[in-house]
C-alpha cells in the first residue's frame, strides 16, 4: 500500500478531515485619527474654504471621505495629501459628521 492508498483510506473513513484554513489577522487595530477642522480664507480671492488635517488613512479611504462630505453639504471640495478642503464656512456640520462617521476632531 502506497501513500496515496493509505490517505484514500483515512478519507473515506473519516479518520482524515479536511479542515478550513482561517488565516490570522495580525494586522494591528488602527485607532481613529485626530483631525483638524479650520476655517481658511488665504490665496482664495476672500472665498472661504474648510480644511480638515490629520488623516493618516490610505488614499482612497481619504477620497471616500471627501466625497461623502462633499455630497452631504452640497459643495465643491478636494481631498489631497492628507487633507480635505470643503469649500464654505461648513466647519460646525464638518465637525458633527466627522465625529458621527467615528473620527476624533478638534
Amino acid at each position: 500500500m502506497d501513500w496515496k492508498d493509505l490517505l484514500a483510506s483515512k478519507v473515506n473513513d473519516g479518520t482524515l478531515r479536511r479542515e478550513e484554513y482561517v488565516p490570522e489577522d495580525n494586522t494591528p487595530a488602527r485607532t481613529p485619527d485626530t483631525l483638524r477642522v479650520t476655517i481658511d480664507r488665504k490665496g482664495r480671492k476672500g472665498k472661504t474654504a474648510t480644511i480638515v488635517e490629520g488623516f493618516t488613512c490610505p488614499e482612497d479611504e481619504l477620497l471616500e471621505v471627501a466625497a461623502r462630505l462633499k455630497t452631504r453639504f452640497g459643495t465643491g471640495g478636494s481631498a489631497r495629501g492628507g487633507e480635505i478642503l470643503i469649500q464654505g464656512d461648513v466647519a460646525a456640520k464638518v465637525k458633527a459628521l466627522l465625529t458621527e462617521m467615528g473620527y476624533k476632531v478638534k
